[in-house]
């Protein structure tokens, strides 16, 4: 099994129990991309990052952020499958949908994350089949 593999698991292990502090595995320059949905774009820096996920938090209650399957790419990429599911905070409403999440890292630190909102988008971009 790959190091850079046990490193995006040790992120979800982390992120299952609820705990979203650590940084020390995103590299300082990191880029954070939503591919898809209703905001696509990036922020750089763990200042972006940071905010990023402040704005998630402020959006919504019970977030949960599950990987599903891990898939080792080829050395410097990870592929999630994920499950997310949220509370509104203002609607109340609850949400849920399946995404993937691309990890790419060198030299032990993450340097992009890429967020899909839609799964099949994500295999198309990397050339893969479901």
């Amino acid at each position: 099994m790959s190091a850079n593999l046990d490193l995006v698991r040790s992120i979800y292990a982390a992120i299952g129990h609820g705990d979203y502090r650590a940084a020390d595995w995103a590299d300082p320059e990191i880029e954070y991309v939503r591919a898809d949905g209703v905001e696509p774009g990036s922020v750089t820096g763990l200042d972006g990052l940071i905010q990023a996920m402040r704005d998630l938090f402020g959006a919504f209650e019970e977030l949960r952020a599950e990987a599903e399957e891990y898939r080792h790419l080829h050395d410097d990429r990870v592929l999630v499958f994920t499950t997310f599911s949220a509370r509104g905070k203002a609607s109340g409403v609850h949400i849920g949908h399946s995404g993937a999440e691309v990890f790419e890292i060198h030299n032990h630190k993450v340097t992009r994350i890429i967020v899909y909102m839609d799964r099949d988008r994500a295999l198309a971009d990397l050339g893969l089949e479901g």
